[in-house]
Parts: C-alpha cells; sequence; structure tokens
C-alpha cells in the first residue's frame, strides 16, 4: 500500500502546527539519557568486557572482549571480499574527500603587525586522539568512514581511531574496513551505540581513551555525546537525516521528488521537506514520489513512507519566496539543495543551513559520497550555530602575541588605565614604573 505524500500549506498552519514542522525526532531524548545511564557506568566499570555483553544484547553480534579490534587479516579479507569496481569507487570518493580538505588546511602559523611593534597571531596544531564513528544501525556507512578519517589524517591527528558496530555475524562491514584504510586509519574497533562513546570517554582495555568523537549516530549515540560531554569533546551535533529542497517556479518538480527522497530513506527518523512556492512545482513532484518507491526496496520505501507522510516531511508550498526563506532559516536543516534554473539567486536569502547544493545536477546523494565537502553536518537546527565536519574539528589554534619595547610603550598607558579600572592591581603594575624599574635593575 501506497501512502499519501503530507501536503503543508504553510498560510493556513498555526503557529503550533509550523513549529511541528520544524521539530526533530531526536527533540526528546529524554528515554535515551535514562537507559543510557547504566550503559555508560558499566563500560566505565568493566570496560571491554561490557561492549561484548552489550554488542550482544543491542546488535545480536557474538563479539569477543579480547577482539574488538580488527586484525590484518580482517583488512585482508576486506579488500580480497569488496567488489574490485566498488574499492576503486571508495578510492576515487577518498581522493575528492582528501582534495577539499587539504584545500581547507589553515596555514601552520600566521603573524601580523597591528601596531607598530605589536605582532598577533594564530598556531595550528592537531588534536592528540580523536574517535570516529561510523553508524551501522540502518546500513553500513563507509561513506561516514571516509569523511570522518580523511580530514584526521590531513590534519595530523596523532592517534585517530574508528569506532562501529559490528553485524549480526559479529565482523566489522568489510567496505568500513576498506574505508578506514583508504581514510589512513588503521585502528578499527567493533563496537557502536552508547557504549562505544563510554569507550572513548573513559577507554578500555584495549579501546585508547580520546579527547574528542566526531560523527554522526542513533538517539542512543546523542544522548551518551550528552552524558559524557564533560568527559570527552563530543563535537557537532549529529543527529538523524535531515534535508529541506527549495524549487522554485524553474524547478522540474520530478527532479525534486528524486531528490527529497534521498535522505528519507535513512530511517523513520529522518526529516525531509520539499519547500516551493509553485503549486504546479509542488503536484508534480507529489505525483512522482510514489512511482520512485516503487523502484525501491521495501525497507527503504517504508522509511521514506514514514517520514514524507507525516509531520517530518512532505511538501510545504508557501506563497512567496520570502516565506520560503524563512521557513529555511527557522529550520536551519541540514542539507539544502536549491533546484532553479538560477540558483545563485536565493542564495544570498539563505543564512541558515550546513550544506547548500546548487542546482539540479548537485544531488544530494553525489554530495554525499562524491563531490568532496563532508557530509557529516550539525543537525536538528544546529546549522544556525554550527559548521560541516572539516579540518578545523581536529585542530586547535593557539593565538600568538608578540611584542618589541615600541609596542610595550604604546600600549602599556592604555593597559594601566583599564586594569586600574577594573581594580587589578597586578594587571596594573606589571605595566607600571615597577616594570621599568625592573628592567632597569637587570
Amino acid at each position: 500500500m501506497i501512502n499519501p505524500v503530507a501536503w503543508h500549506e504553510l498560510s493556513v498552519l498555526s503557529s503550533a502546527q509550523r513549529d511541528e514542522l520544524l521539530t526533530r525526532s531526536e527533540a526528546d531524548l529524554g528515554p535515551y539519557l535514562e537507559r543510557a545511564k547504566p550503559i555508560i557506568e558499566a563500560v566505565r566499570r568493566e570496560g571491554d568486557v561490557a561492549i561484548a555483553r552489550f554488542a550482544l544484547e543491542f546488535d545480536k553480534a557474538p563479539v569477543d572482549a579480547d577482539r574488538l579490534l580488527a586484525t590484518e587479516a580482517e583488512f585482508d579479507a576486506a579488500f580480497a571480499e569488496l567488489d574490485p569496481e566498488l574499492i576503486e569507487t571508495l578510492r576515487y570518493s577518498a581522493d575528492n574527500i582528501r582534495r577539499f580538505h587539504e584545500a581547507q588546511m589553515p596555514p601552520e602559523m600566521w603573524m601580523k603587525e597591528i601596531r607598530p611593534g605589536v605582532l598577533v597571531g594564530e598556531r595550528a596544531t592537531p588534536i592528540d586522539s580523536v574517535a570516529c564513528y561510523a553508524p551501522r544501525g540502518k546500513g553500513s556507512f563507509p561513506s561516514v568512514t571516509l569523511m570522518t578519517t580523511i580530514p584526521a589524517t590531513v590534519a595530523k591527528v596523532p592517534n585517530p581511531i574508528l569506532l562501529t558496530p559490528p553485524g549480526a555475524d559479529g565482523r566489522i562491514d568489510a567496505a568500513t574496513l576498506v574505508a578506514a584504510r583508504l581514510g589512513g586509519v588503521e585502528k578499527v574497533y567493533r563496537v557502536g551505540g552508547a557504549q562505544s562513546v563510554a569507550a572513548a570517554a573513559y577507554g578500555t582495555q584495549s579501546i585508547p581513551r580520546c579527547v574528542k568523537i566526531v560523527g554522526p549516530g542513533s538517539p542512543w549515540v546523542v544522548a551518551a555525546k550528552r552524558l559524557l560531554s564533560d568527559r570527552i569533546d563530543t563535537g557537532l551535533p549529529a543527529g538523524p537525516s535531515e534535508s529541506l529542497i527549495l524549487a522554485d517556479e524553474t524547478a522540474n518538480g520530478r527532479i525534486a521528488a528524486l531528490d527529497l527522497i534521498i535522505e528519507s530513506e535513512h530511517g523513520p527518523d529522518s526529516s525531509a521537506f520539499l519547500v516551493t512556492w509553485s503549486r504546479e512545482v509542488a503536484e508534480t513532484a507529489r505525483a512522482a514520489i510514489p512511482e520512485y518507491w516503487l523502484q525501491m526496496s521495501e525497507l527503504r520505501t517504508g522509511f521514506s513512507q514514514t517520514v514524507l507522510g507525516g509531520t517530518s516531511g512532505g511538501i510545504v508550498l508557501v506563497e512567496t519566496p520570502e516565506e520560503a526563506y524563512a521557513f529555511i532559516n527557522d529550520y536551519a536543516p541540514e542539507h539544502l539543495q536549491v533546484i532553479s534554473t538560477e540558483p545563485l539567486e536565493h542564495l544570498s536569502h539563505i543564512r541558515n543551513a550546513a550544506e547548500i547544493l546548487l542546482g539540479e545536477y548537485a544531488a544530494g546523494s553525489i554530495a554525499n559520497y562524491m563531490m568532496g565537502p563532508n557530509c557529516v553536518l550539525p543537525t536538528s537546527g544546529w546549522a544556525r550555530t554550527h559548521s560541516a565536519l572539516g579540518v578545523r574539528d581536529y585542530m586547535k589554534f593557539s593565538t600568538i602575541g608578540q611584542m618589541t619595547r615600541t609596542g610595550f610603550d604604546e600600549m602599556a598607558p592604555h593597559t594601566h588605565r583599564f586594569a586600574t579600572y577594573e581594580g587589578f592591581d597586578a594587571h596594573a603594575n606589571a605595566v607600571s614604573g615597577l616594570r621599568l624599574a625592573a628592567w632597569k635593575s637587570n
């Protein structure tokens, strides 16, 4: 049975109904937070033994506590198992991702003279240890492995690792192992869910403690990150997939329908809306979507129908371009595609979107796999303040200041005046005659 695609006319919706469209599936993490607490505590106390137990309980995967780390033989088997053409595709994707992130690299250090004798700048250094997470609950994602490991190695993180859930046979997905090696990461551990975040935060007998974890995950992963944010840097908030398609009157409605379905097939907790002021484009897309569902597997069609048939997806018909821009900026989507013959005309009106794809050729699936920019993106409206994952997420920046006597003589009186006003005696003394006397006595 094919369910109808949801139709939302923005002008007739109440404020509460509009807000419901903006609400993501992970908005209420309450149940996950409570259930994640004992998982985290067990990993903290028992380490690898707890991880093996949870693998069997949650993933139905037989995992030996002494064999969480992928072996060299498993890597070799993965390369032998995969279709050579798929390996070539993974290499092609990895090369594009690496080229983008190498171009994104900041200078190792820069300095600028802002006043005579006053030099200021920044120095970039990699984070010591990062855990990259690749989910597996609704499929395997070697694409996420490439997107998280490659910027880590480009940024020269000395100890990156990959965490990914095991399959029902206890094995790590073969393409994920190949992607990890192509990304430059050799330490891959079979662990997922809340227990993976706990393992990275506390360390176990085999998994090293890391100072940061990156990568998208289920509400379990998101909940664990929130609970452990005082123990480990949890990076950008990346939860269930979401996308908006902005289509103007020049758009092909059938293309809009094809691209709308992309993120909706990830799972029932995804979100996907087509936003347009063209009723013709909206109706064409709505009619085409069921046709495309017939070309998909039952599993993915089920996910997509759930998303596009309720308040987490469907068609949003607005009256004006300004209404569309306002809805997009309020939603702050993970993925935004602008389908128009002149997409740049709309770009200046978009403030909040983690990824913006321009035109009907920039299909979201190409961006997810091949284009190069990172597809690990902030979700749940966090695109208002967060950026796409990139090399900067694997680095930290130290500010640098250097000063000559000329610079000191100019800035010291201003500093003394400021410090005196705020009541900090030592601050003021450090730039007073006491310093001049100390110089003379040396």
